[in-house]
């Protein structure tokens, strides 16, 4: 029988942690492989965004047209391609790859969890129960949020945005994909803002009343960190903004609770 993990030897933890990671791995490659076979619907799903009949823009119509105006978008047509002899199965592999560790995210945090449990009190056990539930659920509202409303209205402005009629836009794959994924992620770790901090008010780091006496200063960073995320243009870059500055003045009211 295994010893707890409180008594275990530095090697005998980095067995468990080793054990731990192969499980881990082992997931997110079943995953992987299952979106993979996938293809047809994993790409339709990934690929709706750039649609200029996303459920977005439907949401919007039926939203200003409820309020007595006439409104719909103007239908456009972005032509995605791919320039490398490689590049489509590629980009297929490293997307199967990032979608398998999002879908393994929660059994990830489970496995974190489960290994650093036996090191905490039954109190911090709950407590860190409760953490970990709203970590998941701030990363799940920020994906959301890059999918539905952010990427989608980044990509119709620049993809349809020309200097002149005889210019047209072609978009490379990589480049669709990748600028999704890294603004996906980014949207998810930046909505991690409150319990950040309220880490940082346990400890004692920061005050409700120094956050609340800094809110323009604040208001001038989460400008600057909208903009090194986003892609470079102005609508998105607000509309990033305007959500991070919410979670701030979220974030006042987590440090005054633990106050």
């Amino acid at each position: 029988m295994n010893q707890p993990n409180d008594l275990l030897t530095f090697g005998g933890h980095l067995e468990v942690f080793r054990r731990m990671l192969f499980r881990i791995a082992v997931v997110v490659g079943g995953i992987a492989a299952v979106v993979f076979c996938l293809k047809d619907e994993t790409f339709e799903l990934l690929l709706a965004p750039s649609e200029w009949d996303f459920v977005t823009y439907r949401w919007i119509e039926r939203m200003v047209q409820a309020m007595g105006f006439e409104f719909c978008f103007e239908e456009y047509h972005i032509d995605l391609i791919a320039t490398d002899l490689s590049s489509q199965f590629m980009t297929h592999l490293t997307t199967a790859v990032y979608l398998g560790l999002l879908g393994a995210s929660p059994y990830i945090l489970y496995e974190l969890f489960r290994f650093i449990s036996p090191a905490l009190y039954e109190r911090e056990r709950r407590y860190s129960v409760q953490v970990v539930l709203t970590i998941y659920l701030l990363f799940v509202v920020g994906v959301l949020m890059s999918y539905f409303v952010l990427f989608p209205i980044s990509f119709r402005f620049l993809g349809t945005y020309s200097v002149a009629d005889k210019v047209h836009s072609t978009i490379t794959l990589d480049s669709y994909i990748s600028t999704f994924t890294s603004l996906t992620l980014m949207m998810g770790v930046v909505f991690q803002l409150p319990v950040v901090a309220f880490f940082l008010g346990k400890m004692g780091v920061v005050t409700s009343e120094l956050l609340a006496t800094y809110r323009k200063h604040a208001f001038i960073v989460i400008m600057l960190v909208a903009a090194i995320i986003t892609p470079p243009d102005l609508m998105t870059l607000v509309l990033v903004a305007i959500p991070l500055y919410l979670l701030y003045e979220v974030s006042v009211r987590v440090v005054r609770w633990t106050e």
